[in-house]
């Protein structure tokens, strides 16, 4: 018997209906994809194997029968979402392509989880060893997937309820540990150590992406969670909490940045999970940033404001300015791509006003607001006066306001000379924007700029954000010799076919 999706008949990896219709949901994004039978039969076969499925083997035939109405089994109805949504950069669900999704369990894929210590170390310890083990890209197992909407919003809401009271102190001090070899209490030398690790690696996200060292970090959360297994005083309790939050959220930023969309939110959730432990609001804030971030790269900016305004309104009364920036010009990003522009332009002032606080502001920053600086204001919020233009149907107005802002940023990131990703995404934001301008000569060496500072950094991000500006720029201008050569150049330097690790 053939298996998942393989050769010919009626196999295990297809529901057969006799009174089958062909699924018009599935054969439009094929459509719009480009791709062909035989190319998309390739990439889920190559993400099968991945998966560790190596019985599945799709061909053009059975790509074929799915577009007529048979209906594949899992995971390739998960396989082919993931496949569509990194094509199109939005969340194309199962259901989206006209496919019936099998329920999968809550432990595996929701974002829904009980905001209790011990479950959260538990998730921690058994998510990060799945991807230490499986090291593979896509997603974790078969039933991974996005969520989004309600199924997301709602249970995010719930890191500001009050956690029931977990007894006394003493007694998490003295549970027996749950590995037969006790590690023992952490000196402080080595809480530092632990602390400083978090430090170090965010350092070489910036400079390098997240593709060099993102098992690194999934490494060292996993050895992390081992620690929180084992009877510590509640004070070490808190900061190994604090350490595991700040790792998990960075292993989901460099997830999201090489394209693992459903691994990045597991682990983004998990980090806010792990900041509740913590006692750090402001931490989670910033762990909702990051998410909300991601819904605006998938097209859900209505997700993005909510995840934000939750943000705003569980740190407003203990994050300093620079963090508080950050979530106006996220605020902002999400109204922009709504079409809100009045909205939009409020939020860019107050991230503004408000970052002119930062240097006044007399208690130190965490090291994970640190990378907000005057470039990343300007960098952010020329993109939200981008996402207008683009949103209101390549506005020139917006896209003159985005100008001065994007200029100021790509200055103040190349004489930084430390955060190369936010260098070249600015390059490539400022490339868009000569676009929407009609000055495609100036749009073309910025990109071509931008896909040198792309060789040296691991960020799928980028490699997305370049190959989606030069196809607007073949779109607009396909005839202008700097654009043809353009395209030449990425065909060599940046090959779709190109995998993140």
């Amino acid at each position: 018997m053939s298996g998942n999706g393989g050769g010919s008949g009626t196999s295990a990896g297809s529901a057969s209906h006799p009174d089958k219709r062909p699924n018009e949901l599935l054969t439009s994004w094929f459509a719009r994809s480009g791709w062909s039978k035989g190319e998309l039969a390739r990439q889920v076969n190559r993400r099968a194997r991945q998966l560790g499925a190596n019985h599945i083997s799709t061909d053009t035939s059975r790509v074929r029968r799915w577009l007529d109405g048979e209906n594949p089994r899992e995971p390739i109805p998960r396989i082919l979402s993931e496949l569509f949504s990194e094509r199109f950069g939005v969340v194309v669900s199962v259901e989206d392509l006209g496919l019936r999704s099998t329920r999968p369990t809550p432990s595996a894929t929701g974002v829904d989880l009980p905001w209790t210590g011990p479950q959260t170390v538990a998730l921690l310890s058994e998510f990060s060893r799945s991807d230490l083990m499986l090291a593979r890209r896509g997603f974790l197992g078969s039933s991974l997937a996005l969520s989004a909407g309600p199924s997301l919003i709602e249970p995010m809401q719930r890191w500001l309820v009050p956690a029931p009271s977990a007894g006394p102190a003493s007694a998490r001090e003295t549970a027996p540990a749950s590995h037969s070899h006790s590690r023992g209490r952490l000196s402080r030398p080595e809480l530092e150590l632990l602390e400083s690790t978090a430090v170090m690696f965010r350092r070489w996200d910036a400079q390098c992406g997240g593709g060099l060292r993102r098992k690194a970090v999934v490494g060292q959360l996993h050895e992390v969670t081992d620690l929180l297994q084992e009877p510590q005083p509640e004070a070490t309790r808190a900061k190994l909490f604090k350490v595991a939050a700040e790792l998990a959220e960075l292993a989901g930023w460099m997830s999201y940045d090489v394209g693992l969309q459903p691994t990045a939110q597991k682990y983004f959730v998990l980090a806010l999970h792990a900041a509740k432990e913590a006692g750090d609001r402001p931490l989670g804030s910033y762990v909702l940033s990051s998410m909300s971030r991601q819904m605006i790269h998938l097209g859900r900016p209505d997700d993005a404001l909510e995840l934000v305004h939750l943000a705003q309104y569980g740190s407003r009364d203990c994050a300093g300015p620079r963090t508080q920036s950050m979530l106006y010009a996220m605020e902002a990003r999400a109204y922009a791509n709504m079409g809100q522009p009045g909205r939009c332009k409020r939020a860019v002032r107050m991230a503004e006003d408000t970052f002119a606080d930062a240097d006044e502001w007399d208690e130190p920053d965490p090291d994970w607001i640190r990378f907000f600086s005057e470039a990343e204001l300007h960098g952010e919020n020329s993109h939200s006066f981008r996402d207008l233009a683009y949103v209101a149907g390549r506005s020139p107005t917006y896209a003159s306001l985005a100008e001065p802002l994007m200029r100021k940023a790509v200055e103040l990131f190349a004489e930084d000379g430390e955060h190369q990703r936010s260098y070249a995404l600015n390059l490539i934001g400022m490339a868009t924007v000569h676009l929407l301008r009609r000055e495609p000569e100036e749009s073309t060496a910025l990109a071509v700029e931008a896909m040198g500072l792309a060789r040296k950094v691991r960020s799928e991000r980028v490699n997305t954000r370049i190959r989606k500006t030069v196809d607007t720029a073949v779109r607009d201008f396909g005839d202008l010799g700097e654009v043809v050569d353009l395209t030449e150049r990425l065909a060599v330097e940046l090959p779709e076919t190109a995998e993140a690790v």
